[in-house]
């Protein structure tokens, strides 16, 4: 069950409350038309048409669905603890389905007792040397500077070492005695460079395993960009942090979308309901939206960087972890959705 937030309740800044939801429910609409292979534009919205914007729903994006479907899950992968998790955390650190590749090709499968570091180094040095990017936009973890006693002038060597440091520091039996899901994240934050946020952000990738299986809602971490659209999205919080806002919104979902006129079930994935961590990114999402939307309210984020461009090729072919139960109902939305036809007229 979730974590029922607690306190007051919070005053919504209701233009932008609304947006949330609306964000939400046109988002995930966009999400199932193009799962049906409908033709574009999938939208009226001509912010969603204009800029790219992640998913309703965290697994469901692209980055997210290739550690699921081909890091954690992949066929004929080894399903030992220690290999799992370090597989994870490997390419979480690097966050670019492309880097996943190099390391592949340079040492077959990922292995967390074949792990030596300077190998991998070497092959990511020959994919720069190529000009190519090895990193991923989000979820950027601190530099590593003179972190495990050495100063290391590429960064990615820190990260390796990083991940080199928790394996032998008995990092996946420690995660395998925690009781709740916030043991998880101080775990994660007990280690060099990574802060709260991507220590949030971690626990979340692990907890798509089989390794660890806590409940998604008993534990949340509001990032920068949820911080943003909280404060965009509310005049007054009730006496509420921010991680008890976003327990607010997962706990009022339901009654939220009725009331604004939104089937629950054409927003859910499935009939899984929106988690912590994806209303914890509705907000981020919900303050870029907002950059558009309602540029009048400023804050120290003033554009949207990212423009949609839709990816050519037959719609992408989704997997969530088994223990959601929702593999086998993947093959149609869960809704009928008519044709999108002709925009509104003003």
């Amino acid at each position: 069950m979730p974590r029922k937030s607690s306190g007051g309740a919070p005053e919504p800044r209701q233009k932008v409350y609304e947006k949330y939801w609306y964000f939400a429910a046109k988002r995930q609409e966009i999400f199932y038309r193009r799962l049906a292979g409908q033709p574009g534009p999938w939208t009226h919205d001509e912010i969603l048409q204009t800029y790219k914007f992640c998913n309703a729903f965290r697994a469901s994006d692209r980055v997210s669905q290739f550690l699921i479907r081909h890091v954690i899950y992949g066929d004929g992968l080894s399903t030992d603890a220690e290999d799992i998790v370090f597989r994870t955390l490997l390419f979480r650190f690097f966050n670019k389905n492309a880097t996943w590749g190099v390391f592949t090709d340079a040492v077959g499968e990922p292995r967390a007792r074949t792990f030596v570091p300077g190998r991998y180094s070497e092959a990511l040095n020959a994919e720069m040397d190529r000009g190519n990017v090895i990193f991923g936009n989000a979820y950027m973890i601190a530099p590593p500077g003179r972190a495990f006693g050495g100063n290391h002038d590429k960064k990615h060597d820190g990260y390796l070492a990083l991940l080199d440091h928790m394996m032998r520091d008995g990092f996946v039996s420690k995660i395998r005695k925690a009781r709740q899901f916030r043991d998880i994240y101080q775990l994660l934050l007990g280690y060099p460079l990574i802060g709260k946020f991507i220590a949030y952000q971690l626990a979340t990738d692990l907890n798509y395993t089989e390794v660890i299986d806590f409940d998604e809602d008993s534990f949340t971490k509001a990032g920068p960009g949820a911080e943003r659209g909280i404060a965009k999205c509310f005049e007054s919080r009730g006496g509420l942090g921010n991680e008890a806002i976003i327990d607010w919104m997962v706990d009022n979902q339901e009654r939220e979308l009725k009331r604004l006129g939104y089937d629950p079930q054409a927003v859910w994935l499935w009939g899984r309901p929106l988690k912590a961590i994806d209303c914890q990114n509705l907000f981020c999402e919900t303050d870029k939206y907002s950059r558009v939307a309602f540029p009048e309210l400023k804050s120290n984020r003033k554009r949207i960087k990212a423009r949609f461009s839709a990816t050519p090729g037959r719609p992408m072919r989704y997997f969530y972890p088994p223990k959601w139960g929702i593999n086998d109902r993947l093959d149609a939305p869960p809704v009928e959705l008519p044709p999108l036809g002709p925009a509104p007229e003003d």
